[in-house]
């Protein structure tokens, strides 16, 4: 397995919490709209977590803030947020990261 420094030097994660029985729905989703068509997307990661199965986590690592930004701004990502809305339980909670440090596996 190959190892590179990760170039990330803006980061975001979201913590999210879907319905009753809506979970594997909004993972799906997620997934089918990752962002890793676009180059500036250095890290896109949907977990699910242990204790909760219901709260899940997006993080990502883009190549700067203002890329991020714009791909938000994209018609097709706001499509996206608007199908994920309605299997929320309450809104999403953001975090704008800054990178310091890591690895990317591939």
């Amino acid at each position: 397995m190959s190892q590179r420094r990760m170039s990330a030097n803006h980061g975001f994660r979201a913590t999210i919490r879907a319905r009753d029985g809506k979970s594997d729905e909004l993972i799906q989703l997620l997934l089918s709209g990752t962002p890793t068509s676009n180059p500036d997307c250095v890290l896109y990661l949907v977990c699910r977590s242990v204790d909760d199965p219901s709260e899940i986590h997006v993080m990502e690592g883009w190549t700067t803030r203002d890329a991020h930004a714009e791909h938000f701004a994209r018609e097709e990502t706001k499509a996206l947020v608007a199908k994920i809305g309605p299997l929320l339980v309450d809104a999403a909670r953001y975090q704008d990261v800054v990178p310091v440090g890591g690895i990317v596996r591939g």
